[in-house]
């Protein structure tokens, strides 16, 4: 007796499109004997199946599904009996629902080998792909994922492309940007003025311009960046005076790992990240056989690597007739092509306007960039748990976005739509839609009108793609924040309610959001500054929090900022004010000659900050543990001014060192509130300045009494209120050497620790707590 004949239909959820998922599905079906169809729409991949045996079809389906998949859900339904003979792949369809959108992905094994061999009909051709690598995301226009709804639109496939393409055993099967020189988009060097360069190899003349210390503006996959030769100190140096960045690192680019190895040291768990296919930058500690100049990371132990991504990179590494290794150069130096903090430029007429006085000459193609993606930036954290004894290794990210964008986070169970507006400074947004946050690409600093727009037209697609249109707008509290103005505004045309949510509050809820916790945690929440809900600057924070409120357990004592917003680009004024709270206006002066800052500054101008504190016109209190950073690199001498964002306290992370365990001590008042008192920490670090110290012990010695602090004051919390659940989240927790230590110790207590793994620490995950804590309080009815 045969077995008997199922009819099931099957829809899958989750990353299925762009991903060779539908000639997986046909390929395994015609191998297992199953009849019916696979089709994309906007809401997955839909299967019909008929046949005996689907149980293993299903079970291999899980099991086997391409590596750049991401099955989320999986529902099975009875179905009638048809008449189909075989099994294809029908046209795709739009039903109304959504599906979740693929990030952009490396260039694989398979067409890089094709790249470099010389009977290949793509021999050099800087735009080869398939299923399994290539531009998605920043080519999307809209979903179903087709050809017609990218930028590849223009580009009609001549018949050897078209072929592929049709053909579902083929690995280019419905591969949206398969292209060849002979239909596809093409690479043009232009000068400095914008003019096209009469050249028979627009790479090789670019590669030839790096090589004599030029400049070149290179466009790839989500936008431009600006590259030059890193081991060249003059060129290196002429980047930074042109674009006008003094001392903020450089990212580098190099195909050659055993060159990266020279450079960095290496642990396992960076070489898996670096070699992913989302191809990060990943920041690496410096090695002493570093051979880069000083000059891509001026006083920086790090150093920030990542490796080609695109085609069009590996050529630039290889001159005609070399290999992939044998490259012109060992690293280039590739920065975002952007002026300031404006975001990233991704088309060529923009790139001649504002590039033109930074770059020799300009390596553009004619596929226009839809989405501009950033490169996303991580390091890896390692806590020491005990002795040689480490604990899993987690990703940090600094920045999300190509590899990873749009990548949704999953949420614990459904939800209405919601919209997190984000902070003002490394903007994302973040929209929850069914059981997932949506967070868009890093969209930079809200400062000015280029960076709003890429907001709003970013805003428009995703919520396009994902059909998700939202109830309700959630925003940080702070009155002057540009992203607030805009969600208040925005609320009021669509006739949406909107919700003002504390900044620290939504740090710790995007640790909630992504580790699926909704009931009481413990959350440290440490960065440079937020709007507090007393009018005040918050930074220092120790909350308890669930999804619908916070109270404010403990702080870092305030501390006036002499000159406000000057004092975060000068830490030298906050140091004074530090100074003065450990020793009193009145014998200041005389207790911190070991500082320098009275030789540097003179007495005069240290005396007007010092009354300038007490002014809070113009001196707010803050009780930012970033600021604390800021000022105990100014007291130490190894940073006194921020060229751009935590340089100060970078530079102060850059001379710790892990066999140093000793700590200064730090002062704690408890009453309603636990208030951390370092005027005691202060006093020592000038004692041992006086001593002449090292400073990697003074370094040392400060990280680990911030530690403590967390440390023991979390104990207390802990202890106090029965919570044993921990959320760490503030872009101070992008430092290394204090995450690791901290979550060692809070490891140790058998308490249970989270942390960011999945969206920065930093402001660029304040959207998805927002998004996180207004959708359960809207699900919840408690909104007030």
């Amino acid at each position: 007796m045969g077995q008997h004949t199922e009819c099931i239909s099957i829809t899958i959820e989750g990353i299925v499109q762009g991903v060779g998922f539908r000639p997986f599905i046909y390929n395994l079906a015609r191998q297992l004997g199953v009849r019916g169809f696979v089709s994309n729409t906007s809401e997955g991949v839909i299967i019909y199946a008929e046949g005996t045996g689907l149980d293993l079809f299903i079970d291999r389906i899980r099991r086997e599904a391409p590596p750049l998949s991401r099955i989320e859900r999986v529902e099975i339904r009875p179905s009638d009996p048809s008449d189909l003979t075989d099994f294809f792949i029908r046209t795709s369809r739009d039903i109304g629902s959504f599906t979740l959108l693929s990030p952009d992905i490396a260039v694989c094994e398979a067409c890089l080998q094709e790249l470099f061999a010389e009977g290949d009909r793509r021999y050099r051709y800087p735009f080869i792909n398939c299923t399994s690598c290539g531009p998605r995301f920043s080519i999307t226009q809209s979903v179903p994922y087709d050809r017609k709804n990218t930028t590849m639109q223009a580009f009609a496939l001549c018949d050897a492309c078209s072929s592929e393409y049709h053909d579902p055993t083929n690995r280019r099967f419905h591969a949206q940007p398969n292209a060849c020189s002979v239909c596809g988009p093409r690479v043009t060097l232009l000068n400095a003025q914008g003019k096209v360069v009469d050249c028979s190899d627009a790479i090789e003349r670019a590669v030839g311009l790096m090589q004599e210390g030029k400049i070149v503006a290179i466009k790839g996959l989500g936008g431009f960046h600006i590259a030059c030769d890193a081991m060249n100190h003059d060129a290196v140096m002429l980047l930074r005076q042109r674009k006008r960045r003094s001392n903020k690192p450089f990212a580098i680019m190099s195909p050659d790992f055993a060159f990266i190895r020279e450079c960095c040291t290496v642990t396992p768990e960076e070489e898996l990240l670096i070699t992913s296919y989302q191809r990060p930058i990943v920041i690496l500690r410096k090695a002493a056989t570093c051979m880069l100049p000083d000059a891509v990371a001026p006083g920086n132990a790090y150093l920030g690597f990542m490796l080609p991504y695109t085609p069009l990179h590996y050529l630039l590494f290889a001159s005609t007739g070399k290999s992939a290794v044998e490259s012109s150069y060992r690293a280039l130096v590739m920065t975002s092509g952007n002026l300031g903090e404006e975001p990233i430029i991704g088309t060529n007429e923009e790139a001649v306007q504002k590039l033109s006085p930074i770059v020799d000459a300009f390596l553009v193609h004619d596929r226009d960039i839809f989405m501009r993606v950033d490169d996303s930036v991580l390091r890896v954290m390692s806590p020491l748990i005990s002795g040689s004894e480490r604990h899993v290794a987690s990703t940090s990210f600094i920045r999300r976005s190509r590899g990873y964008a749009p990548e949704p986070v999953p949420l614990p169970d459904d939800g209405p739509v919601v919209l997190g507006c984000g902070a003002d400074i490394k903007n994302t947004f973040a929209l929850t839609r069914g059981r997932y946050a949506i967070l868009s690409q890093h969209i930079g600093d809200m400062e000015n009108f280029e960076t709003m727009q890429f907001f709003e037209k970013t805003l428009r697609n995703l919520t396009s793609v994902y059909r998700a249109e939202p109830e309700l707008v959630a925003c940080d509290l702070h009155p002057r924040y540009l992203s607030s103005s805009w969600a208040l505004e925005h609320a009021m045309k669509k006739g949406l309610s909107s919700l003002g949510l504390q900044h620290h509050y939504a740090h710790i809820g995007s640790v909630m959001a992504e580790h699926g916790l909704k009931h009481k945690v413990i959350g440290v929440a440490f960065d440079g500054t937020g709007y507090g809900s007393d009018g005040t600057l918050w930074g220092g924070e120790f909350l308890i929090a669930d999804t619908h409120r916070f109270i404010r357990a403990g702080h870092l004592k305030q501390v006036p900022l002499p000159g406000g917003e000057m004092a975060i680009r000068e830490p030298w004024r906050t140091a004074v004010s530090y100074l003065k709270d450990a020793y009193g206006a009145d014998e200041i002066i005389c207790n911190i000659g070991p500082t320098g800052l009275l030789e540097k500054y003179g007495r005069k101008r240290l005396e007007d900050v010092i009354m300038l504190a007490d002014n809070r016109d113009f001196s707010p209190l803050s009780s930012g543990a970033g600021r604390l950073f800021d000022a105990a690199a100014a007291i130490m001498g190894v940073g006194d001014r921020n060229t751009f964002e935590g340089e100060a306290s970078m530079a102060l992370e850059s001379l710790t060192a892990d066999d140093i365990d000793d700590a200064y001590p730090v002062d704690m008042h408890f009453g309603t509130t636990i208030e951390v008192d370092f005027f005691c920490t202060i006093r020592a670090l000038v004692d041992d300045l006086r001593r002449n110290t090292g400073k990697r012990i003074m370094a040392s010695k400060f990280h680990n009494a911030v530690v403590d602090a967390i440390t023991r004051v979390v104990l207390k919390l802990a202890l106090m209120n029965n919570i044993k659940v921990i959320a760490l989240s503030g872009g101070v927790f992008q430092n290394r050497y204090l995450t690791e230590r901290a979550l060692s110790r809070l490891l140790r207590e058998n308490l249970s620790v989270y942390t960011n793994e999945h969206v920065p620490c930093n402001d660029a995950g304040i959207s998805l707590g927002q998004a996180y804590l207004a959708r359960e309080m809207m699900k919840d009815g408690a909104m007030s």
